[in-house]
């Protein structure tokens, strides 16, 4: 079954799954600073974190979710899900192993 390195449309799994994937990743990655914050509190707490890292988790959970509930951003993972597939199927190598370094004979 041959497919169209160009289709557009998304199947379940693509939509309920591998797009929110992406979106968490580039999410924590903009939230970085949230995220920061919360690893400190938390290695800072020990045991006590649940108590003494609200306001970090509250702040770190409201970042994430602006971005999780942006129409805007769930289309830029969408697109950049589209090219990734788009190449995959293309060239049938996955995006991470085209990313990786060659090795070079001597």
């Amino acid at each position: 079954m041959a497919f169209d390195p160009a289709d557009q449309h998304l199947r379940h799994v693509e939509k309920d799954v591998l797009i929110p994937k992406i979106m968490r990743e580039k999410a924590r990655d903009r939230c970085s600073v949230q995220v920061q914050d919360f690893t400190k509190c938390c290695k800072d707490s020990g045991i006590l974190m649940v108590v003494k890292c609200r306001k970090e988790n509250s702040a770190l959970k409201e970042c994430l979710t602006a971005y999780y509930n942006d129409p805007a951003f769930y289309e830029e993972c969408k697109m950049e899900y589209l090219k990734e597939r788009e190449e995959f199927r293309r060239t049938g190598i996955p995006s991470k192993k085209r990313l990786q370094k060659l090795p070079t004979s001597t």
